[in-house]
């Protein structure tokens, strides 16, 4: 039982906890901009602070089935997954697309030490007002 006992100490100590990942932890999202497109009825353009802390993140997620996602790293570096390919560190300058139906895996600062950012601009269903999703 003691054997039992240390082993799951020691796989939660290497692992982490299960949960870890199905809650923001040292994240903050902020809508800073939302307009509605006056050329494209029905369809708005929003702007999202993506602000992490060290070691912070997001849970896996998708965003609303109309979205399309122009992401840039404003401060830092970002971890990212979409779907299934490769994870990718991202440093400031550097971006990403996230199309309709895409999934994002990781979402998370590359930093333990160090704070970083995303702007990310959505271009959506004016009546969309859930920005993120999280996975099932």
């Amino acid at each position: 039982m003691r054997r039992l006992a240390i082993g799951l100490l020691f796989a939660t100590l290497i692992t982490g906890p299960v949960a870890a990942s199905d809650e923001p932890y040292n994240a903050k999202v902020t809508v800073v901009f939302d307009h509605a497109l006056p050329n494209v009825p029905g369809k708005s353009m929003r702007g999202v602070l993506v602000e992490y802390g060290p070691g912070g993140h997001n849970p896996s997620h998708t965003h609303p089935k109309s979205a399309f996602i122009y992401a840039t790293v404003i401060e830092g570096s970002i971890k990212s997954q979409i779907n299934d390919g490769a994870v990718k560190v991202y440093k400031t300058g550097e971006n990403w697309i996230e199309v309709p139906g895409d999934h994002h895996r990781v979402s998370a600062n590359a930093s333990d030490r160090e704070p970083a950012k995303i702007l990310a601009v959505f271009v959506l269903d004016t009546t969309e007002t859930e920005m993120v999703l999280p996975a099932k």
